[in-house]
């Protein structure tokens, strides 16, 4: 471990003595690494720092109790102006392929503010993002605006209800400051935690080191923290390759049956412990197309919604060329062994996908006589009609569960769409259960809301001219999304009623 700089005294986080440690059981361990991998970056400082959000479940969940806290204790935290004693930050130096084209970077604009550990004995980082320039900054102010950190928050939290790894918010701190984009915008500080911030990208970047121990030490590191059954085997580095391929094939799989359209899957944001990272360009997916690109700066589509398991599988292409020398010393043995792994990735997708569709169509596998030799043909004519009709993702499956009042035109007036889904009742009556029950299952498989485009620009609209009030509602709402919408505004169900084929995501940087 590097002797970390000297903290200045007024920097130390301080709470009143009789709030106690509210909870926080910190560690160091990343920074037990070889140095290469981190430089110790202390926050900027932020003028007025005003607690915006705070996710009191998240935590609860982490053995957390701020709510002891004043607000403007916590704001001092979470935005970095107070860190924690013996825990210098850091940033995490790391590379990736972005866009194809291979790149050494690092935390930018984001440092690792403490590790904690929950009472389940559970490891999480607690990572500041927006809160200034590190030594991997190159060009960049290393600062956020609100908005984007808003639309983090918001994402995440619904990911989270949806039942897809992801990592979280636990806080927003408006910064007193502004930070000029394509125009002024008001400065923000997102607290981002996450099992780890380990990327495909971090063993990219050990891997052109010319020590073949830091590669070891980082492989080691991250298998004891996020894959300790691996620990001891003979073979362990190759079945850590095997490991992460099949988490990520089932995190896309989830990602595609909810329409999520990821927008940038640089291998700097593929996760290691296989959660979702990165909500900069990612939108929600209306009209099922599965050339359907929202990022602006995607102008290829290379990852386009129907391009994510290819280009993951490309990435995990990537991630097991840096294991190659702890694979074997036989380099061409090696190969072959991580080539096996790699094309073990669409079939695990297929297999996830498959599993994960049967749910949303209520489905079951287990039933006898080949009844469900044919399920993947009729997930499939289902995706190629809703492709043809321009049909909306989340609506469709909402329609199948039997909900009323929506899309009669377009669906029981459709003759294709009829006939499929007369297809889908004799399968579900083969399993045994009547149409009600199966459209049930599908109701109680599929989301009433997601994270509408339209609706998460409005909220953060409101919110950019100080009126938080809407982004709390659809917050609450997303946090409960098998749940029909209460309160006003009460429909953020719906798709927008203008195609939005010009809507535009933006990175945030």
């Amino acid at each position: 471990m590097v002797q970390a700089p000297a903290i200045p005294r007024h920097r130390l986080w301080s709470p009143p003595e009789n709030l106690g440690n509210l909870g926080w059981n910190l560690e160091r361990t990343y920074s037990a690494l070889p140095e290469e991998f981190y430089q110790w970056a202390l926050p900027e400082f932020s003028a007025e720092p005003r607690l915006i959000q705070f996710n009191r479940s998240l935590a609860e969940s982490l053995g957390l109790k701020l709510e002891r806290a004043p607000a403007e204790i916590l704001a001092h935290l979470f935005s970095g102006n107070q860190v924690f004693a013996d825990h210098h930050p850091l940033a995490q130096a790391y590379a990736g392929h972005q866009f194809g084209g291979f790149t050494m970077l690092g935390d930018g604009r984001a440092v690792l503010l403490a590790e904690h550990r929950d009472r389940q004995g559970r490891l999480w980082d607690v990572q500041l993002k927006g809160s200034g320039r590190t030594q991997f900054s190159r060009h960049g102010d290393g600062r956020a605006a609100l908005g984007p950190m808003l639309r983090e928050y918001l994402i995440s939290e619904a990911m989270a209800a949806l039942g897809i790894p992801t990592t979280r918010c636990l806080a927003v701190v408006a910064t007193g400051q502004t930070v000029m984009r394509e125009r002024a915008l008001p400065g923000a500080v997102l607290t981002r935690v996450a099992s780890s911030h380990l990327r495909v990208g971090t063993f990219e970047f050990a891997a052109r080191l010319p020590q073949l121990d830091r590669l070891t030490a980082l492989a080691d590191y991250a298998v004891a923290r996020h894959y300790p059954e691996l620990l001891g085997g003979a073979d362990k580095y190759f079945e850590f390759l095997r490991a992460v391929i099949r988490c990520q094939a089932r995190l896309v799989a989830l990602w595609m049956s909810v329409g999520f359209i990821h927008g940038v899957l640089n291998t700097d944001n593929v996760s290691i412990a296989a959660e979702t990272i990165d909500y900069g360009p990612c939108a929600f997916m209306n009209a099922f197309d599965p050339a359907k690109v929202f990022s602006s700066i995607d102008t290829m589509g290379r990852y386009a919604y129907g391009n994510q398991p290819q280009i993951t599988a490309w990435n995990m292409a990537r991630f097991a060329e840096t294991l190659l020398p702890l694979i074997s010393t036989d380099r061409q043995e090696a190969i072959e062994r991580a080539t096996g792994a790699v094309h073990e990735f669409l079939p695990r997708y297929v297999e996830a996908r498959l599993e994960i569709f049967r749910l949303k169509l209520g489905l079951r596998a287990d039933v006898a006589d080949g009844v469900a030799a044919d399920d993947q043909q009729l997930i499939d004519d289902l995706l190629s009609w809703m492709q043809e009709a321009k049909a909306d993702f989340m609506t469709t499956f909402r329609v199948i569960a039997g909900d009323v009042g929506i899309g009669e035109c377009l669906y029981w007036e459709n003759i294709q769409f009829n006939q499929w889904y007369e297809r889908w009742k004799r399968r579900i009556e083969q399993q045994g259960m009547s149409t009600v029950e199966g459209a049930a299952a599908v109701g109680r498989a599929n989301p009433v809301v997601i994270p509408r485009n339209h609706r998460v620009e409005e909220v953060l609209a409101a919110a950019g001219v100080g009126d938080l009030q809407p982004f709390e509602n659809f917050l609450q709402t997303l946090r409960n999304p098998f749940q029909p919408p209460d309160g006003e505004p009460a429909d953020y169900g719906p798709p927008p009623a203008e195609a939005d084929r010009c809507y535009r995501t933006f990175c945030g940087t």
